[in-house]
């Protein structure tokens, strides 16, 4: 399968996952294409469909991305998979969400994976991570004054790293027929609590780190209002942090180490590679 052109198109190809999914690529020996807005190899944005044919031309695999932010974009995935097809790519790998198949109906993650699966001229991978280490070390929860302030009823969650996300993306993309209808939860090995994640960073940098367990509605109204996500992404905040406080946040399994025969990276390993982060902010 697949043996004449054996080029990727790694959309969001400049952020988290899909830089390292497009780098390893090209470490084994496939091309790789990035796209977005900015910084990629070619232009690709979601509300330009002018823009999807020509990032198509060439490739036989993809990583999908969705648009962020945002809960409604099936029918964009649809006619961007149309596109896909007509141009002879075979094979695509989604970056879900963990529990994707368990989101709410107004938002889209379960509308594309049932999208993908129905499609017999591709083959699909469906990848559902739990929450990433790197949102802890980013602006999307951030250390701010040494506090984490997120809504989570003291439960816990399998944080993931997203240097083992991608390395699970790429994986499917090399060998596409060995993936083909596989759904990968990529994991961390152990779940921790926030407050467990605090002290963690604070082992790590050397000074206090606290979680502030926030009210729920507090939080994601704050994030609204401060114009931090749209009105209609409360409802994804709402489903995410509401799985973790009912105690059914992402648990740890072995698929990381299954696919890709390492196990999956600590959050003390991720803590200690990512600790200027966090001392940036006492440095300024």
């Amino acid at each position: 399968m697949m043996k004449s052109r054996q080029t990727a198109l790694v959309l969001g190809g400049t952020r988290r996952t899909g830089s390292l999914v497009a780098k390893r690529l090209v470490e084994r020996g496939l091309g790789a294409r990035t796209a977005s807005r900015h910084g990629g190899d070619v232009l690709f944005d979601w509300d330009a469909p002018t823009t999807h044919p020509g990032a198509l031309a060439g490739v036989d695999r993809v990583y999908l991305v969705t648009p962020v932010m945002r809960v409604t974009y099936a029918g964009q995935v649809a006619g961007f998979l149309d596109l896909a097809e007509a141009a002879g790519v075979r094979h695509v790998t989604y970056l879900s969400t963990y529990g994707g198949d368990q989101a709410p109906p107004e938002v889209d993650i379960r509308a594309v994976e049932a999208d993908l699966a129905g499609r017999g001229a591709i083959t699909h991978s469906i990848l559902r991570p739990a929450w990433v280490m790197q949102n802890f070390s980013d602006a999307h929860l951030p250390v701010v004054d040494w506090v984490i302030t997120v809504p989570t009823g003291g439960g816990a969650e399998a944080f993931v790293d997203a240097t083992d996300i991608a390395a699970v993306a790429v994986e499917t993309l090399v060998d596409p027929d060995a993936h083909a209808g596989a759904r990968y939860a990529p994991t961390g090995p152990e779940a921790l609590t926030f407050a467990e994640v605090a002290d963690i960073i604070a082992s790590v940098i050397g000074r206090p780190v606290t979680h502030h367990d926030i009210d729920r509605d507090v939080w994601i109204d704050g994030a609204v209002a401060a114009g931090f996500v749209p009105a209609d992404y409360a409802v994804m905040l709402r489903w995410l942090t509401g799985a973790i406080i009912s105690g059914n946040g992402s648990r740890p399994n072995d698929d990381i180490e299954k696919v890709t025969g390492r196990p999956p990276t600590t959050f003390h390993d991720f803590a200690r590679r990512s600790a200027d982060a966090w001392l940036s902010l006492a440095a300024g």
